[in-house]
């Protein structure tokens, strides 16, 4: 029942993007508003969603992705817009900053793999989209830096070790503090 609700999900959203960005020529601005749009629409007045947090954000995180590579946008472009959009919508819907960030990076993470992406492009765009929608909303942005980029990091390590290497080093030299971070997260 859960699995079928959350894939319901990723193709309303998919759908939505796609029909949201239709005939848009300046799909970075629109995909924060549209993906925000329909992560608040999903998401609002559901605690069944907000409770599920990793698991509903990974699904709107997921239909975005594949609603911006239907309509044959760079989805690596679109990715920073895309999470910001879902952590925004998610914790404007009273969603919690910490599951927002792990299922939106995590699964940032995991469709770049799916769709074969440049996955440490990937990881340090989610990143800095997850800083940005939590200082939107007024959150912690230290703590949702570190959350990011230990999710980027664990996803990828998930996926293998080579993953894991391209993913640590994209971040080390594409987010600031990134090294002290994964540094301090191997000696825990």
């Amino acid at each position: 029942m859960v699995f079928s609700l959350f894939s319901r999900v990723v193709n309303s959203v998919k759908e939505g993007v796609k029909t949201g960005l239709q005939g848009v020529t300046d799909i970075g601005s629109a995909i924060v508003s549209v993906v925000k749009d329909l992560a608040t629409t999903t998401l609002g007045g559901a605690s069944e969603f907000l409770s599920k947090g990793v698991e509903s954000t990974a699904s709107i995180v997921k239909g975005a992705i594949y609603g911006v590579s239907d309509i044959g946008v760079s989805v690596v472009s679109a990715i920073r817009g895309i999470i910001r959009g879902t952590i925004r919508g998610f914790m404007e819907a009273g969603g919690e900053q910490k599951p927002a960030i792990k299922g939106a990076v995590a699964q940032a993470v995991h469709s770049a793999k799916e769709l074969g992406l440049d996955i440490g492009e990937v990881a340090v765009e989610a990143v800095k989209g997850s800083v940005q929608a939590v200082t939107t909303v007024g959150g912690d942005a230290v703590q949702a830096g570190k959350e990011a980029i230990l999710t980027a990091v664990e996803a990828a390590k998930d996926i293998g070790e080579g993953t894991w290497k391209a993913v640590k080093d994209a971040l080390i030299s594409g987010v600031e503090g990134a090294k002290d971070i994964i540094e301090a997260a191997k000696e825990d």
